[in-house]
């Protein structure tokens, strides 16, 4: 009996035991599936998501560098446009806009033309050929010494054939007053055999043509162009560069980009005339160290007035040429210069 019950009670015992395991296998079972499950399903969501997230990035990066590359151009561009007033600190226009910069830079050149109303080129010349010689000796020297020394020169030699079949050591010696004469004596013997050899020994009238010839640029084409063709041309020499940025009409320095950007703010038909206003300016009256302010016609319209001497007795005595009682540059000046009052300049050796 004692064995029976003794089993009896033991074999109850050991159900209990393998139901609950049983349980917890099959639980734990379920929650292994479980979380299989769940992980899967967040595999396949996260496999999805980046497939579309590079797509969407992309298209967020692009968008945002077109963007960036827009806002780059606008603000060069603005910046380009602003430079020409933005350069001179001096009584700078305050937010000059391009408008006004261009009624202002116009109205300069009005009141110039009204000044210098018998303005032309300062070198003596008769035709093209004379024209081209005399501006390629002007470098670096006057006006007034090249014609002091072309008479002699165009005596002798009055073609390009006759030029270009000269004796350099010739040309040099009647050069000579103009400084650099070795060098000069290459460029004109040089541009008088490609005139006489390529161009029938006559001067091009185009601007692809005339900077072909030795010694000249397109300073010295335009200068041809605009007085010996009647073409309109932008001379950007010391002078003009030293002007239009003291008015701040342009931040260049590079010569060519001057051009462009003082040419864009006139009328073609324009240029030349303005060419001789603003030199002839420059020479007179606004120069480079000790400009003549209280003297200045232009003195209202000149963001840079008070860089000179503003007091009107003592800016007189700083006036050259006709404006302070002397001698032009060309011994023979055109006659509505001479109507003007002006004087032709002295002969070479004259006292």
């Amino acid at each position: 009996m004692v064995t029976k019950k003794t089993a009896a009670a033991k074999k109850p015992a050991a159900a209990p035991k393998k139901a609950p395991a049983a349980a917890e296998k099959t639980a734990a079972a379920e929650k292994t599936a479980a979380a299989e499950k769940t992980a899967a399903a967040e595999k396949t969501a996260a496999a999805k998501k980046p497939a579309a997230a590079p797509k969407k990035a992309a298209a967020a990066v692009k968008k945002t560098a077109a963007a960036k590359k827009t806002a780059v151009v606008k603000e060069g561009a603005a910046v380009k446009e602003a430079a020409a007033v933005r350069k001179v600190a001096v009584e700078s226009p305050a937010g000059e806009s391009r408008t006004a910069l261009v009624r202002r830079a116009r109205r300069i050149n009005r009141e110039l033309a009204e000044v210098y109303p018998y303005a032309h080129p300062e070198l003596d010349f008769e035709n093209p050929f004379q024209l081209v010689v005399a501006t390629v000796l002007s470098a670096q020297t006057t006006d007034l010494r090249v014609n002091q020394t072309t008479p002699a020169l165009f005596a002798k030699y009055p073609t390009p054939e006759d030029l270009a079949a000269a004796n350099p050591e010739e040309v040099e010696e009647i050069l000579r007053p103009c400084g650099f004469f070795r060098a000069k004596t290459r460029s004109v013997i040089g541009l008088s055999k490609a005139l006489a050899e390529e161009f029938g020994g006559e001067v091009p009238g185009r601007l692809e043509d005339l900077v072909k010839l030795p010694g000249v640029g397109r300073k010295t084409a335009f200068v041809v162009l605009g007085n010996a063709f009647g073409r309109p041309g932008i001379t950007v020499d010391t002078h003009f560069q030293r002007l239009v940025r003291r008015w701040q009409w342009t931040a260049e320095t590079d010569p060519d980009k001057i051009e462009a950007a003082v040419g864009a703010l006139f009328p073609k038909s324009d240029w030349t005339d303005l060419s001789h206003h603003v030199i002839w300016h420059g020479r007179r009256i606004c120069h480079a160290r000790k400009p003549a302010c209280g003297a200045c016609p232009i003195a209202p319209l000149c963001p840079a007035y008070g860089e000179g001497e503003t007091d009107p007795e003592k800016a007189k005595k700083l006036l050259k040429y006709e404006k302070g009682g002397f001698p032009g540059q060309r011994l023979k000046p055109p006659q509505s210069y001479l109507d003007a009052g002006g004087r032709p300049a002295p002969p070479l050796g004259a006292a």
